[in-house]
C-alpha cells in the first residue's frame, strides 16, 4: 500500500512537472507584440525578418527576438562649444526627432542606434556651425536646421532611421560679444532715429516752403493765419498777451507821418 502511494505521488509530480514545462515552451514560443513594436527575429544566429504587430510564433532556444520601438523619439544633444567661421566661440545645442523605419537594419546595422545617432548629431552640429559666421547662425536658423536635419538623415539611412526635424535650441555667447552686439544695436537704433528726424526735417521745411508760396501769391491767407494766431493767444491763461500788427496796417499810417516830416523840412 505505503509503495503504491509513494508510485502515484511520483506519477502525478511528473505529469504536473510535464505540464509546467509545456507551458514554460508555449509561453516562450508566443511573443505579443504592441503595435508601435516590432520584433526581429534571429534563428540560429541568422536573420529572419520583423514580425509583427500581433501575436508571433517563435521557436524556443532556437530563435532569438530583439524589441524595436517604432515611435518617434526625441534626443537631446549635448552643449557642443564651436567655434564659428568668423572665429566667435559659442555653445550650441539642439534636439532630434527620429524614428525607425527598418527595424532589421536598425539591429544588423549598427550596435546601438540611439547612441549611433547621438554621437553623429554631435559631431555634425559641430561642424555645420562651425562652417557658418556668427551673424548667419543667429538670423538664419532654419537653414542651419534644414542642412542638420539633411545631413544627419542621409549618414542614418542605411541603418534603417529616418531623421524628421533638428532644431538648433540655444545659442550661448560670450559675455564680451554681448555687450559689442548691445553697442552695435544702440547705434543701428540712433543712427535710424537721426534718420527719421532728418527726414522729419526735410518734409516740414518743404511743407513751410509751400506754405510761404501760398501766402506770397495769396495775401488773404497771411491775414486768416494773423487771425488765428491771435485765437490761439487768448485761449491761453496768460497775464500778458502781445498782438502783432501787420505790417500792411501800419504801412499807411507809417506813409502819411513821414510825407509830413517832409514838408516841414521843406518848409
Amino acid at each position: 500500500m505505503v509503495f503504491d502511494a509513494v508510485e502515484m505521488l511520483l506519477s502525478i509530480g511528473t505529469s504536473f512537472g510535464f505540464v509546467l514545462i509545456a507551458l514554460f515552451i508555449l509561453a516562450s514560443a508566443i511573443k505579443i507584440v504592441p503595435e508601435y513594436q516590432r520584433v526581429v527575429v534571429f534563428r540560429l544566429g541568422r536573420l529572419v525578418g520583423s514580425k509583427g504587430p500581433g501575436i508571433v510564433l517563435v521557436i524556443p532556444i532556437v530563435d532569438k527576438v530583439v524589441r524595436v520601438d517604432l515611435r518617434v523619439l526625441t534626443l537631446d544633444v549635448p552643449v557642443q562649444e564651436v567655434i564659428t567661421r568668423d572665429n566667435v566661440p559659442i555653445k550650441v545645442n539642439a534636439v532630434i526627432y527620429f524614428r525607425v523605419m527598418d527595424p532589421a537594419s536598425s539591429v544588423v546595422e549598427v550596435e546601438n542606434h540611439i547612441l549611433a545617432t547621438s554621437l553623429l548629431s554631435q559631431t555634425t552640429l559641430r561642424s555645420v556651425v562651425g562652417s557658418a559666421d556668427l551673424d548667419e547662425v543667429l538670423s538664419s536658423r532654419e537653414k542651419i536646421n534644414s542642412e542638420l536635419q539633411k545631413i544627419i538623415d542621409e549618414r542614418t539611412d542605411s541603418w534603417g532611421i529616418k531623421v524628421s526635424a533638428v532644431e538648433v535650441k540655444e545659442l550661448e555667447l560670450p559675455e564680451s560679444m554681448k555687450r559689442a552686439m548691445a553697442k552695435q544695436a544702440e547705434a543701428e537704433r540712433e543712427r535710424r532715429a537721426k534718420i527719421i528726424n532728418a527726414e522729419g526735417e526735410m518734409q516740414a521745411a518743404k511743407k513751410l516752403s509751400e506754405a510761404a508760396i501760398q501766402m506770397e501769391t495769396s495775401p488773404i491767407t497771411l491775414q486768416l493765419r494773423y487771425l488765428q494766431t491771435l485765437r490761439e493767444i487768448s485761449g491761453d491763461k496768460n497775464s500778458t498777451t502781445i498782438f502783432p500788427l501787420p505790417l500792411d496796417l501800419v504801412k499807411p499810417f507809417m506813409e502819411r507821418f513821414f510825407a509830413k516830416d517832409d514838408e516841414k523840412g521843406k518848409e
